[in-house]
């Protein structure tokens, strides 16, 4: 059995990556004693150097804009909260495996391998998909143990993994693709083959040249930030030092002596928090100046709020900035952003879907011979009638209720499996065997208690002119 094992494994690495076991095994990162392949290291840099001074050796500008975008994550909630919106709406949902034709074996093997990776929660999604947005990369590693079996996917930091290309942009050696540099020395760390690590790369320049990187979703946004930030620390200042109201005190004729001891006698009346009538026999007056009630010129901020706010995915409406927003403006405003997203989920699933079919490679499976794709399960930001009254319209179309239920963000595989299961172990009799309860068909028997269910679409009787669904019982 071990034999037959390692030899799936030695066919299905040769031919993924054109690498043979013994190859795999010779890496010279790895050592006999390790209990899986993963080399390289997990921390960022920052977290590793965080008494030392920073060397950037790797590509410079990447690591820079990532330094800034992370800077502007930690200072400013606006920034933060639109990180955490793409990502928490890119993976609504979770991931799911669709398939064209229900396949046990295959469903079996992606149970496995999501919970492997962690796949089925939320919160590590969520970080891959942070880390795409914010870095514009997500190299992710794939780690086998001894039996050659995917038990982990890793995220690297994206700054320190370059790919190892020539001057015509492809890769020099498959079993060298991608290097990871130490930011302190320069040296090189680890070399991964092309089996071992993905790197998803979001807007890269040209996506044929291998050594052309993603870029973060806010890179040219960080210098619209700096002078927003720096704009609004002015407005800060000059109203703490403008809004205070103030006196001035005008002694006609009085000695540089009399002013210093009337000063230091109303300066102290008014540190100890006495308030005094001002008395003098000399001609003189106090007069009030008042300080700015309000600030009401902020055309200069809202322009730099417009710019940066133009160049991020999130409409600014949605960060809560609404003034003089009409509605239908931020409805087509949203479903740009849900198109941005869409392309965030592709990219982040194709990533997943490698990992997946390097692991069928490894169990002996041609993942080509197979009809089926990772997705999210939610690929538009949608309510649940929005969503229902969609489906509802496609199958009045008639598409096949699979795909329906693909577009409802379920495996039509595992929705048929639940109602089989329920055709045979639900009846709605309390007795299944008392005399007056018929045998039960498996092709009429209810799968749920609601019968007679009506469900109807009524076009342009919904909002905003849509069609409205009706469901009804009788």
């Amino acid at each position: 059995m071990l034999d037959g094992l390692i030899g799936r494994a030695k066919s299905a690495a040769a031919k993924f990556a054109g690498v043979t076991l013994a190859q795999l095994l010779s890496n010279e990162n790895a050592t006999q004693n390790a209990p899986t392949s993963e080399i390289g290291r997990r921390p960022n840099p920052e977290d590793q150097l965080k008494y030392a001074y920073r060397l950037m050796w790797v590509d410079p500008d990447l690591r820079q804009a990532i330094l800034d975008i992370r800077e502007m994550d930690k200072l400013d909630g606006r920034v933060k909260r639109i990180h955490s919106r793409i990502a928490r709406d890119t993976v609504k949902g979770g991931l799911i495996m669709q398939q064209g034709q229900a396949n046990e074996t295959l469903s079996r093997e992606w149970d496995v391998f999501q919970r492997n990776l962690q796949l089925n929660r939320i919160e590590k999604l969520k970080s891959d998909a942070r880390g795409l947005v914010m870095e514009g990369n997500l190299p992710y590693q794939w780690v086998l143990d001894r039996a050659f079996n995917v038990v982990q996917g890793v995220r690297m930091p994206a700054e320190t993994i370059l790919p190892n290309i020539g001057i015509d942009g492809l890769f020099k050696d498959v079993q060298k693709a991608y290097i990871q540099f130490d930011i302190m020395t320069g040296a090189e760390m680890a070399a991964f083959p092309l089996w071992q690590l993905h790197h998803a790369r979001f807007d890269p320049d040209n996506f044929d040249d291998m050594g052309s990187l993603g870029r973060p979703f806010l890179d040219a946004t960080r210098t619209t930030w700096r002078k927003l930030n720096m704009s609004e620390e002015d407005l800060v200042i000059r109203r703490r030092m403008r809004a205070p109201l103030r006196m001035a005190h005008v002694l006609k004729g009085a000695s540089a002596a009399d002013v210093a001891t009337y000063r230091a006698q109303v300066e102290k009346d008014q540190a100890d928090g006495i308030i005094t009538d001002y008395y003098m026999n000399k001609e003189g007056g106090v007069t009030a100046i008042q300080g700015d009630s309000n600030l009401n010129q902020m055309k200069d901020i809202v322009h730099l709020l417009d710019t940066f706010f133009s160049g991020s995915p999130m409409p600014k409406g949605l960060a809560g900035y609404t003034d003089g927003l009409a509605r239908d403006i931020l409805e087509d405003l949203k479903r740009d952003y849900y198109d941005e997203v869409d392309v965030l989920q592709d990219t982040l699933s194709f990533a997943y879907e490698s990992g997946f079919r390097l692991h069928l490679l490894l169990k002996g499976i041609n993942p080509d011979n197979e009809d089926f794709r990772v997705t999210f399960a939610e690929r538009r930001t949608e309510t649940p009638s929005q969503t229902t009254d969609r489906a509802l319209k496609l199958k009045a179309l008639g598409l096949p209720q699979g795909l329906v239920l693909e577009e409802l963000g379920y495996d039509p595989a595992y929705v048929e499996r639940r109602r089989e299961w329920e055709v045979q172990h639900y009846t709605p009799y309390p007795d299944p065997n008392a005399p007056e309860a018929p045998p039960v068909d498996p092709k009429t028997a209810p799968v749920s208690r609601n019968r007679g269910v009506s469900v109807s679409v009524t076009p342009g009787n919904g909002r905003k002119g849509e069609s409205g669904t009706s469901i009804s019982n009788g």
